[in-house]
């Protein structure tokens, strides 16, 4: 929850930056004495949306560095041991034996005993988490977490409990927050994917957790590692907390630089051009619009027509009239059919005999 409501203070920083990066972009980019773009010219908004979109793709760069930075930092039980995470037990309780010849309190000097029985009791613990098959499907999958959950003891028990109390609770808390934020506007572009991309995260964790293997793109990515960075492989529960820490920089990135990406897209990079809020305001104003004239003109016809009703000398009269205007008025006044009429005339004064009258 704490990372997902840094979202909202993180959400103004950006535009003080872009702001700042404009001002030297411009002392850099145009002579001295040369005019500058005005704020609220075309000009100086486009410069401004992209400067303001490769400063949040920055940021959101650094954030999945300082998460991978974070994970590593944080050493494992098998990088405690210096062991490989396909070791068996008894890989594990050789390395621990030679570990414990070197950092036993009895084996140092007086000034370094209280350090080595504290790395000698990590030592152990670690050692006996990964020598017991339940405690070390369990470590996997949900860290050092395991070593307060006193009442677990089958591999059964510790999903049970890290689902129950670790990542269900999670999960509602974050749909609880996004749901919050929502209400306030914070989430209204990409809706629907985000929800959609938390339901996925957290059906992608419990797979992690509950199945007896490694989850098929782990092992893509462990196979990416080791072979061509050179690095440790990640443990599930350094994927999971990666992963997390992917979701929240992808909402970060769908709240600052998706809206921005829309924008430009559009014709002359206008924002109401793909402004859905704006066009589905517009849809409901016009749809207003038609059913009140809808109203007003039925009610203007029955005010019409009302002094005929009942009268029907009166509406027969009004029918004949009605016909005689628009023969009048629209029939004739077509332009095809004044031609017709005219040379109809025409060819009628042509035809009459000599001293006849009314063919004109």
């Amino acid at each position: 929850m704490s990372a997902l409501l840094s979202l909202i203070g993180w959400s103004f920083l950006p535009g003080l930056v872009s702001s700042w990066v404009q001002t030297i972009y411009y002392g850099i980019t145009i002579r001295a004495g040369d005019p500058k773009p005005q704020a609220g010219t075309p000009r100086y908004a486009q410069h401004r949306r992209r400067i303001h979109i490769l400063v949040v793709a920055a940021y959101l760069l650094y954030t999945i560095y300082e998460a991978d930075h974070d994970l590593r930092r944080k050493s494992t039980y098998y990088a405690d041991l210096g062991l490989p995470i396909s070791s068996t037990e008894n890989q594990v309780k050789s390395r621990f034996r030679r570990l414990a010849a070197l950092h036993h309190p009895d084996k140092t000097s007086a000034e370094e005993a209280a350090e080595s029985a504290n790395v000698f009791i990590h030592l152990k613990l670690a050692s006996d988490t990964l020598q017991d098959a339940a405690k070390r499907f369990a470590y996997q999958r949900f860290g050092d977490a395991i070593n307060s959950w006193e009442k677990c003891v089958t591999i059964k028990d510790f999903v049970t409990q890290g689902l129950l109390y670790n990542t269900l609770p999670h999960y509602s808390v974050a749909a609880a927050t996004i749901y919050l934020l929502g209400l306030f506007g914070y989430f209204e572009f990409a809706k629907f994917y985000r929800w959609l991309i938390l339901v996925a995260l957290c059906l992608m964790e419990v797979h992690i957790v509950t199945r007896p293997a490694f989850p098929p793109l782990l092992n893509a990515v462990n196979a990416f590692m080791t072979r061509v960075a050179f690095r440790d492989a990640y443990l599930p529960f350094q994927f999971i907390a990666l992963l997390r820490k992917l979701v929240l920089t992808v909402y970060i990135a769908l709240s600052q630089i998706g809206p921005l990406l829309v924008q430009g897209a559009g014709p002359k990079g206008t924002a109401a051009a793909h402004d859905e809020k704006s066009l589905r305001e517009n849809l409901t104003r016009l749809e207003t619009l038609s059913k009140q004239l809808d109203a007003d003109a039925a009610r203007l016809m029955d005010m019409e027509v009302a002094p005929f009703k009942g009268d029907s000398a009166s509406v027969h009269n009004l029918q004949s009239k009605m016909r005689e205007w628009l023969v009048q008025n629209t029939i004739r006044a077509d332009p095809m059919v004044r031609d017709a009429m005219g040379r109809s005339y025409a060819k009628r004064r042509i035809d009459a005999p000599s001293g006849a009258k009314g063919n004109r």
